[in-house]
């Protein structure tokens, strides 16, 4: 399957950014970000969401208190961003062209996925998409210090699966994802989204 964007290259391991790329849960984050974000009058635009998409939820605060000389603090606007993000799960749909590609190479291939979100939101997503089984590691916020798109993330995730960088394959939908991931020195797959007709693949 992977032979469509890579013809001569074989890869040891699958890494995936999940929000956007497995899970189609970027309308979540956002509506809970902005639920989170209105006790203190504020929003977040969609252009900011796009922009910052596959940073840590600290790394957002931090950057809003910069452009709103504000002092939100992340332990607030985290807890309560999640508690309304996991209220809205049960409807959670997967990007389907992705998740036929993890469905493929179960037990085939090594496969983790790779988060700015934390634990608790990407485990409950992929228990609702049942697809927690399918991964040998999970790297989320709380496993690294710098964001994408430092590389951190992904080599950590490569270092888990016992696989050297540059025969990883990323999946990534963030313009900063995609950086981290050519940071670490692995090839890439952009996700979009297509209109009404759902996601579509291809190699950056």
């Amino acid at each position: 399957m992977l032979d469509r964007f890579f013809s001569n290259q074989s890869f040891a391991a699958l890494l995936f950014d999940f929000d956007g790329t497995v899970a189609d849960t970027m309308p979540a984050h956002f509506t809970s970000w902005n639920h989170a974000l209105s006790f203190h009058n504020l929003q977040l635009t969609h252009e900011q969401h796009l922009a910052w998409a596959g940073r840590p939820t600290r790394e957002i605060v931090r950057l809003l208190n910069e452009l709103h000389l504000t002092n939100m603090t992340y332990e607030e606007i985290s807890k309560a961003k999640e508690t309304h993000y996991l209220l809205s799960l049960n409807n959670v749909k997967e990007v389907v062209p992705v998740v036929e590609i993890i469905r493929h190479y179960r037990g085939k291939l090594p496969m983790a996925v790779v988060s700015g979100s934390r634990h608790r939101a990407v485990d409950v997503a992929l228990e609702q998409l049942g697809l927690t089984e399918y991964f040998d590691a999970v790297v989320c916020a709380e496993d690294y210090v710098r964001g994408k798109p430092n590389p951190d993330c992904f080599l950590q995730a490569a270092a888990l699966l016992n696989v050297a960088p540059e025969n990883c394959l990323v999946f990534e939908d963030a313009e900063l994802g995609i950086q981290g991931a050519q940071a670490a020195g692995m090839l890439c797959v952009r996700v979009s989204e297509n209109g009404q007709s759902g996601h579509e693949l291809s190699k950056v």
